[in-house]
């Protein structure tokens, strides 16, 4: 397994060191060359001058603070009314999402460019935050089923009899039940949203709404002796979804109560 991970932490590693080379050299013809003889930060002073890069994280920010706490108001909503139905409709609905999760994004770029475009919301943030209003996506919601019902049924039985709503059944008793997975759909949608390209370069118009991921693809057109500096924007925006990563881990390692999903 460390192996394995090493395949995956190398490039990472590479992103951390190659922006330690001063921009304007030749581009690395080996290993050997990668790791520079005299570390420099000009390159990260470079990324946030030569383009608006601090203006388009502030914009991530408010996408990615926005879309992400829809996101899990709507798929937890959406997963305990699954847990609640009983039936056939249940199966069908189930049916339906494993169907929806495999349809490809660039299946549906043309519809919803129409529809915005209809509704005279291109250039504006509404777009990209739109997935949101419907769980983010459809596996978000069949993780928050599967953790539903993962909770005793007698839990269920016990809030209802004191009365508890549909809302203070969702707040007050399930959805404290299941902080793993919630930590992990928090983490999930916001890199979703944090790392998306196509849809601000779909949507989006004017130079100061641009997000980080496309900005960077300004730096990306300045040519191969400037790749410190591309790589150098690449880690900035990096870093904040590896914190929450290692910021979440004591939530992933929490238990969740209940039995099998199957056996329900």
């Amino acid at each position: 397994m460390i192996l394995l991970a090493a395949v995956f932490v190398f490039p990472l590693l590479l992103m951390v060191i190659a922006p330690l080379r001063q921009p304007g050299l030749p581009p690395p013809r080996g290993l050997g060359e990668v790791f520079p003889l005299s570390p420099s930060l000009q390159s990260f002073r470079d990324a946030f001058s030569l383009v608006p890069l601090g203006r388009s994280i502030l914009n991530s920010i408010f996408v990615t603070g926005i879309a992400v706490p829809i996101t899990i108001l709507t798929a937890s909503w959406a997963g305990l009314a699954l847990t609640l139905m009983r039936g056939r409709l249940r199966v069908v609905i189930i049916a339906a999402l494993v169907l929806l999760a495999t349809v490809p994004l660039t299946a549906v770029w043309i519809p919803r460019f129409v529809l915005f475009d209809k509704l005279g919301l291109i250039g504006t943030y509404v777009p990209l935050i739109a997935p949101a209003l419907m769980g983010g996506s459809p596996l978000f919601v069949l993780f928050y089923a599967v953790a539903f019902h993962r909770i005793p049924r007698e839990v269920f039985e016990a809030a209802i009899m004191e009365g508890c709503g549909a809302l203070r059944l969702w707040w007050r008793v399930t959805l404290p039940l299941v902080k793993p997975t919630t930590a992990a759909i928090v983490l999930l949608s916001a890199v979703a949203f944090w790392s998306s390209f196509i849809d601000p370069l779909l949507y989006l118009k004017a130079e100061k709404d641009l997000t980080a991921p496309l900005m960077i693809h300004s730096l990306d057109l300045l040519g191969p002796t400037n790749w410190p500096v591309f790589l150098g924007a690449s880690l900035v925006i990096t870093l904040p979804i590896v914190v929450a990563f290692f910021a979440a881990q004591r939530l992933f390692q929490g238990k969740e109560r209940g039995g099998s999903w199957l056996g329900r």
